[in-house]
């Protein structure tokens, strides 16, 4: 394959000649060809477009009242996604079945599969997890603000390693009665992975139920230093999944310059979960 200089060289020479000359010379016109392919992978070598979804599962239960995976895999495979955020996931508990929730959607979805403990209860856990259709590594959970007697909030990131780019993926499920709370994780959030990315200097997707709209005071600190996926865009509504009113799931993106929303959209689908997925496809340097 040529490199930058290469191509111009070749370049230069085709600028240089009369046209009649060039489309007469085979051997320039084999070069010049080549020149091109070869500059135009490399510019699309430094580009990666990925299919990211976000998905309240509610333990795997439906507004019918049906645990059903299946169901909800099913969901996750008709937007063929490369890394999904799930949030309430249940690992082995016994409102489930003893199912480890994250290994079963991994298997059905055919995706790499990490769960993030949130806490313990029905003699097993509970927590959010992640799929991913490229290898995960360095699996990290960072606690959020709240109060200990309550359901404690989390942040579970990985890093993933997309062809020769890596980049951090991260889930949350912000408190869902207690603004202030929100406030305050949304807080901790921009601390935490600001710090992140001095350390990695990594792009990096965050995906979630917020429980909070888009014109709430948490989510106007989190657009601080992250671009929503939705910004400005008003039907976007996640929940409830039977008759959406408001948007409380999101994807957002940093930094600017290295990572681009190109689409988003929410997923119809009323039944398998009481909230919709929120679908976006972004494009990574």
């Amino acid at each position: 394959m040529l490199g930058i200089s290469e191509f111009r060289y070749w370049r230069r020479l085709m600028l240089c000649r009369p046209p009649i000359s060039c489309l007469r010379c085979p051997i320039q016109r084999v070069f010049a060809a080549i020149a091109m392919l070869s500059f135009g992978a490399e510019l699309s070598a430094q580009e990666q477009t990925l299919k990211v979804l976000c998905y309240n599962i509610h333990h795997g239960e439906g507004v019918d009242g049906k645990v059903d995976l299946i169901r909800q895999a099913e969901v996750i495979k008709s937007c063929s996604p490369d890394l999904v955020a799930l949030q309430e996931v249940d690992d082995k508990t016994e409102r489930t079945g003893r199912i480890d929730q994250t290994a079963r959607l991994a298997e059905l979805t055919g995706l790499n599969g990490r769960f993030v403990h949130q806490l313990d209860f029905e003699g097993g856990r509970y927590g959010q997890a992640i799929l991913s259709k490229f290898p995960i590594s360095e699996v990290t959970l960072h606690w959020l603000p709240g109060m200990p007697d309550r359901e404690r909030r989390i942040a579970g990131a990985v890093v993933v390693q997309v062809n020769d780019l890596k980049l951090t993926f991260v889930t949350t499920h912000l408190h869902h009665n207690n603004e202030s709370f929100r406030q305050q994780q949304s807080l901790q959030l921009n601390q935490v992975f600001a710090k992140h990315a001095e350390t990695l200097g990594l792009p990096m997707i965050l995906a979630g139920d917020l429980n909070a709209t888009p014109d709430s005071q948490p989510l106007r600190t989190l657009r601080e230093e992250w671009q929503s996926a939705t910004e400005g865009q008003a039907d976007m509504l996640t929940f409830p999944a039977v008759k959406p009113e408001r948007q409380l799931d999101y994807i957002l993106v940093r930094p600017k310059g290295r990572i681009t929303v190109r689409s988003v959209r929410v997923i119809n689908e009323h039944v398998a979960s009481d909230h919709c997925p929120l679908f976006a496809e972004v494009a990574v340097q």
